[in-house]
This record gives structure tokens, C-alpha cells and sequence, in this order.
């Protein structure tokens, strides 16, 4: 991997000396009124781009149903404007875009009352948010960084770019630690990297693209498509419903709220359909789908298994469109990721039912199987279960864990699309897995039961999270008050379980500092 970095800094500094591209500014209104005639002309008159730098540092996934998602927020220094933090980046804003502060330069947000203290800061401070790891040997880190460098010039991990140092901090049991600054420099690069390449990801129901980033970093980009006040229509299947974008923010920012640091990074960004997808795209399949509206909006459809139509174009105003874009996790020939299925999957059918819907006793089955069987396998799903229940995300059909660690890892949290989609509904089904199995580890039970509280409060560390991105408010006022409603459900669950099973059955210790418990591979 070292050895790749200087051969891609010599290119793109000969990418930089040679044509770069016009830097001048750029007006949205124009460009797409002038489309039409440019859309004219023939491919080889426009010029398609120059084939990008290929690298194999990094690929999003092995699975068609894997979409990342992922990471970071840094301590909020101080309480500001509320109504200002709250002003919403929309196509309209224009110029406003570019004074947004920065997702790590952010402040504002909700407050613990009467202290002017930061939910968050005080948050992450808490003794539940600074349990030790055990020692990482070279077998619990995803990448053994050789600093032995054969080169004359010598090449130091600060000088990487940031999605590689966020490749080489993985290891067994994390993502990312919890105050990793590499993980907010990341967040900005994927809010203000120029985009040098565009492709649709292959696979999927939905339309997905791949962006290529000027420090050969990679995302996933998903479009806007639906507004942040539309419910998913309660006659729709879990199956049939739109990916949205904020949900994919969103379930960043709760995954490390929760302490689970299992989703990857993801930002908002509103991306320039004309300059930043269309004419830098070399896929011609894609490029094909661009269109002007009857309202003189630049649209597109792209190609995919559903919802790839004219009649369900995405159009910028004109030319703006919003998105989530999740770092990519690295490339599948350097760090293989093994994907399971979901044993509380769904049927993805219209009247069957699952097994574990209709046998109560399913967990016992369960229970006796590989990986399952042993280790803390269960009790990662578990976390998980509870992550989708509070988004009420019904999609977790299959799920992935990295090779190298074995069985003894965490689950990577994927594909968090299908979250926030009713706020006035509590999909209890998704618990199923918790009550039938009433197993927890003692560190999430605590950290759930703080949440609860009301100096702390889901909702509004949620709200105060959300607001260091750019897009924000990712998630309206219902969305963040049904989590605090579902939290309280999940605490119930565990209570009937406790009650039931007694309290060394249902909770797992996994914070004792000695215990073999803690110390075992895969517990956090």
C-alpha cells in the first residue's frame, strides 16, 4: 500500500501541471439552460474524460445488497445560534453553501439545560465511552503498516490520505476509535474533495453511484429522493420502499452515539448534477440518462432494478442535488469481507412469513448453530437489532463481517437506507430477535439506559450530532422524538426479559477490565 502512494502522487501531480479543468465560477442556472445544445453534440465532440487512475485500495462491496454507509463527529465547542445551525442546505442556498462551517468547525445544537454544556461532549466523557481495547496484536489490526520504507523519500502514515489512514485504524473490534481525528478530516474530504470520477454501482434495486474523489479516495453516493416530511405510505412494503439519503447520515451518527462504531463514514453533500456527475462520468450508460425537464431542470435515471425511469428521474433545481456519501471500506483483494445471512432475515414476500415469525422458540435453533453457537456473535446481533429498531429499518437481509478476524469480530453495519422511514409507526417485529432470544451485553444495556435519561436524552444528542452536517436538519422533529419513544420500548424488552430469565441470564459482562469475558476476541 505505501509503495502504491508515491506512484499516485506523481500522477496526480501530472494531472495538476496538465489540463485541470476551468476553475472559474460556476453558475447553476446557466449551465443548464446552455445543456440542451451541449447534449447535442456528439460524444467525441464533448469529449469524454480521460480514463481515471484505477487502484485496487479500496471497492465498496463483494455483495450487491451492501451499502455503506459511515463515521465521525469531534467534540462541539460551544452552544450557538440555534435557528442558524438549524437553516437547511437546499438547492436554492446557493452562495450560503459555501459559508457553512465545516462538519469538525460546527457549533450550536442543544445544550443539558441550565449548564450551556454540550450533550455530546459531556456525552462522550461519560465512563461508559472510555472502555479500554484490549492490546491489538498484528492479528487484530486489518493492515500491518511496514514503516520500513525501501524509498529514499521517506513516506510517514500522517502524510496518507485520509481514507487510507481510516483503512490502516481497523482492527477487530472498531471502525474507528472514538476520538480518531483522521475520522473528521475524512467527513470533510467527503464534503469538499473535487469529484474526478462518476460510475452507477452495479447491483441493487436502486440507483447508486460511485465517486472517485482527486485523492483517489472513493463513495457512495445515493440521491435525494424523497423529502426529509414524506412518509413512507403505510401500503408499501419494507421490500418496495425508496432508499433515502438522510437516513444514511443519520445511522452514522447514531451508530457512535450508541458507542458501536460499526457504519463507516457518511456526509451530506449537495453535488452539482452537470459538473460533478455528467461531465466527468465515463460511464456511457449513465451519461445517456441525463435530460432537461419541462421546468428546465437537469434530471437523470441512470440504470437499475427499480425506480430507474423517467418517470422517476432525479432533477436538481436546476442542477443541485443533495446525497449521502459513505466511505468506502478497502478493496476486497486486500481485506475480504465475508457476507452472512441474516437468521432474522424476512421473506421479502408479499404473504409468506419467515420461520423465526411463526416459531417462538426459534432463537433455541439458533442458538445451536455456527457462529452463533459461541463467541459474541448473538450478542452482536443483538446491537444490531437495536440499531434498526430505533431507526425502524426493516432491510437487514444479510450482513458482513472482515475474513481476517474469523468469527471473533464485529458485524459492519451496512445498507442503512431503508431507516426513518415512518416516524408515527414502531415496527415491534424488528425486536423479535432481542425478545426471543433475551441476551444483551452489559455495555450496551448501561449505555441504552443513559440515553434514556434526561441530561443525556437520545433525541437531543441525535439533534446536536446531526447538526455538524452539511445537510442538516437530516432527520425533522417526529423522526428524533420516536427514537427516545422506541428506546423506552427496547428497555421494556429487556426488563420482561430480566424479569423472566433473571439478570446474570440476560446480561452479558463484558466490562469487567480482567474478565476473560472482555479480554475474549470480539468483545469491545
Amino acid at each position: 500500500m505505501i509503495d502504491l502512494l508515491p506512484k499516485l502522487e506523481k500522477r496526480a501531480a501530472g494531472a495538476d501541471s496538465g489540463d485541470g479543468g476551468c476553475q472559474c465560477a460556476h453558475h447553476p442556472g446557466g449551465e443548464a439552460q446552455g445543456w440542451g445544445k451541449q447534449r447535442a453534440r456528439s460524444a467525441a465532440e464533448a469529449g469524454w474524460p480521460n480514463k481515471h487512475t484505477l487502484r485496487i485500495l479500496q471497492d465498496f462491496s463483494n455483495e450487491p445488497s451492501s451499502n455503506l454507509t459511515s463515521h465521525s463527529l469531534e467534540k462541539i465547542t460551544a452552544a450557538g445560534d440555534r435557528a442558524d445551525a438549524f437553516r437547511r442546505t437546499g438547492p436554492a442556498a446557493g452562495k450560503a453553501e459555501e459559508h457553512k462551517p465545516l462538519i469538525g468547525d460546527a457549533s450550536g445544537g442543544r445544550t443539558v439545560s441550565g449548564h450551556g454544556v454540550s450533550r455530546l461532549a459531556a456525552l462522550f466523557e461519560h465512563p461508559l465511552y472510555k472502555v479500554d481495547l484490549p492490546p491489538l496484536t498484528d492479528d487484530d489490526t486489518l493492515f500491518n503498516v511496514n514503516t520500513d520504507t525501501r524509498s529514499e523519500v521517506k513516506v510517514t502514515a500522517e502524510s496518507y490520505p485520509n481514507w487510507l489512514r481510516f483503512h490502516i485504524g481497523i482492527n477487530r473490534y472498531e471502525l474507528y476509535s472514538r476520538h480518531n481525528p483522521v475520522l473528521d478530516a475524512l467527513l470533510k474530504d467527503l464534503v469538499l474533495q473535487r469529484i474526478t470520477s462518476v460510475a452507477m454501482k452495479s447491483g441493487g434495486t436502486q440507483l447508486k453511484l460511485i465517486m472517485t474523489f482527486q485523492n483517489y479516495g472513493q463513495a457512495l453516493f445515493k440521491p435525494m429522493k424523497q423529502t426529509r416530511e414524506q412518509e413512507t405510505p403505510p401500503d408499501f412494503f419494507y421490500f418496495s420502499d425508496f432508499e433515502r439519503h438522510n437516513a444514511e447520515i443519520a445511522a452514522f451518527h447514531l451508530d457512535r452515539i450508541l458507542d458501536f462504531r460499526r457504519v463507516p463514514p457518511v456526509a451530506g453533500r449537495l453535488v452539482n448534477m452537470t459538473r460533478e456527475i455528467r461531465d466527468v462520468t465515463r460511464d456511457k450508460k449513465l451519461w445517456r440518462t441525463f435530460f432537461i425537464s419541462p421546468a428546465n431542470n437537469v434530471c437523470f435515471y441512470g440504470e437499475c432494478s427499480y425506480y430507474c425511469s423517467t418517470e422517476h428521474a432525479l432533477c436538481g433545481k436546476p442542477d443541485q442535488i443533495e446525497g449521502s456519501l459513505a466511505a468506502f471500506l478497502p478493496d476486497l483483494n486486500l481485506a475480504k469481507r465475508k457476507t452472512w445471512r441474516n437468521p432474522w432475515r424476512r421473506s421479502y414476500h408479499k404473504r409468506k412469513k419467515a420461520e423465526w415469525e411463526v416459531d417462538p422458540d426459534y432463537c433455541d435453533e439458533v442458538k445451536q448453530m455456527p457462529p452463533y453457537d459461541r463467541g459474541t456473535r448473538l450478542l452482536d446481533i443483538m446491537d444490531m437489532t437495536i440499531f434498526d429498531f430505533l431507526m425502524g429499518n426493516m432491510d437487514r437481509h444479510h450482513y458482513e463481517t472482515f475474513e481476517k478476524f474469523g468469527n471473533d469480530t464485529f458485524i459492519i453495519h451496512l445498507d442503512n437506507g431503508r431507516g426513518f422511514g415512518k416516524h408515527s409507526h414502531d415496527e415491534l417485529s424488528i425486536l423479535v430477535p432481542l425478545s426471543q432470544c433475551c441476551r444483551v451485553r452489559k455495555s450496551t444495556y448501561l449505555r441504552l439506559q443513559l440515553l434514556a435519561k434526561e441530561e443525556f436524552q437520545l433525541s437531543s444528542l441525535m439533534e446536536e450530532s446531526l447538526l455538524r452536517d452539511r445537510l442538516s436538519p437530516v432527520l425533522i422533529q417526529p423522526h428524533l422524538q420516536a427514537m427516545d419513544r422506541r428506546l423506552r420500548l427496547v428497555l421494556q424488552v429487556l426488563s420482561r426479559c430480566i424479569e423472566k430469565e433473571g439478570h446474570v441470564n440476560v446480561v452479558e459482562e463484558d466490562l469487567v477490565g480482567d474478565s476473560a469475558t472482555h479480554r475474549g476476541p470480539g468483545h469491545r
